[in-house]
């Protein structure tokens, strides 16, 4: 048996930049922080031919005869596409369960790639460092199954902690850990709430359209873009100085500008939930990813916080506390047993596994 997790994200800032439409012309830029909430996989070795999947979320249970071969269409596609890439087609169990709802906004989608690119490429004894995790988590995503995504969410629950992430021209991805001092990272634990809104989104559709907008030139969105960077780049200092008050306004200034990139980022519940808490003392917020539902992200002082909660509840929404997460992506327990690759090869792993040594990689293949 071996069990695996990774965490979910907030992003503060910088969401949409992480897109190949926009940071392959110009450079990407987010600020995130990994929380500890997970998503977790539970593998097995069954007997007999069988691949078997069963996910809470969903409520969905999948079984694979491995004489018919490996497709990813369909039902949990993001798994069965995972299972292929490392060659697993017969004698395993999957369970996958997660602490937050699908489509919320905290990256789970990603996550759930990282988890199990964790624990499949463990079952293969290959030591993947966090970079190639969230590398091959991408390309399975974005490339294999065609995902309208960007990269800021695999990279986020592979290293987790806070970061800021530098999506380059070529394609590359560059992180530079963000550590505050100790007092200051606590008072912004202290200070963040999360709210619940009732509600889930296919982000999909949201950064569909951004995406086409993107590669299509149009100024606006390019414009938007280009300021939605910047402020990530404050954000990103205003942490590292210690001063949070200024973070917590510009979440505000860059929920501004998103919810002016394409409809469907905010509609009027939201916008009344996000007045309410201004008006109660909140400092600033804004939606957590692609936007349209999910979870409300505030900043707001402690003394404010009874009066911002009270309101909020009252409409429905619920606060889920959490704490920042720095282990990333992590098996939790493995009873070690390497299970050799299938006789066909999968090519596809070896350019992200090239740091690996010779021996390492041979050995999974034998």
């Amino acid at each position: 048996m071996l069990i695996a997790r990774a965490p979910v994200r907030i992003s503060f800032a910088g969401g949409g930049t992480d897109l190949a439409a926009y940071y392959g012309h110009f450079g990407g830029m987010v600020v995130s922080a990994a929380i500890n909430r997970y998503f977790y996989v539970i593998a097995n070795a069954v007997e007999g031919r069988d691949i078997q999947i069963t996910s809470s979320d969903y409520r969905t249970f999948y079984r694979q005869n491995g004489k018919h071969g490996s497709l990813w269409d369909g039902d949990l596609s993001l798994p069965r596409a995972i299972l292929h890439e490392f060659g697993f087609e017969e004698g395993l169990s999957l369970f996958l369960a997660s602490e937050v709802p699908p489509g919320t906004g905290l990256g789970s989608s990603s996550t759930v790639a990282v988890a199990l690119v964790k624990a499949l490429s463990t079952l293969r004894d290959l030591h993947l460092s966090k970079q190639e995790v969230a590398e091959i988590a991408c390309r399975i995503e974005i490339e294999k199954l065609g995902s309208p995504i960007g990269k800021q969410d695999q990279y986020a629950a592979s290293y987790g902690g806070l970061n800021s992430f530098v999506f380059n021209q070529d394609g590359s991805v560059g992180r530079e850990p963000l550590l505050p001092e100790p007092e200051t990272l606590r008072a912004l634990e202290e200070r963040l709430l999360l709210f619940f809104t009732g509600s889930s989104r296919d982000s999909a559709k949201i950064l569909r359209v951004q995406k086409r907008a993107s590669e299509m030139g149009d100024g606006d969105v390019v414009r938007r873009l280009h300021r939605i960077k910047a402020l990530a780049t404050r954000g990103r200092d205003a942490l590292q100085a210690g001063d949070l008050d200024r973070f917590g306004q510009l979440l505000g200034e860059g929920w501004e500008e998103k919810q002016r990139l394409v409809k469907g980022i905010s509609n009027p519940d939201i916008d009344r939930w996000y007045r309410m808490a201004l008006a109660n003392g909140a400092v600033g917020g804004k939606i957590t990813g692609a936007g349209g539902g999910g979870f409300l992200m505030l900043y707001c002082h402690p003394e404010h916080q009874g009066a911002v909660v009270g309101a909020l509840e009252e409409q429905g929404l619920r606060c889920m506390d959490f704490q920042f997460d720095f282990s990333g992506a992590r098996v939790l327990m493995y009873s070690t047993r390497v299970v050799p690759f299938s006789s066909r090869e999968h090519r596809s792993i070896v350019p992200v596994c090239r740091s690996l040594s010779a021996t390492t990689f041979s050995a999974a293949n034998e």
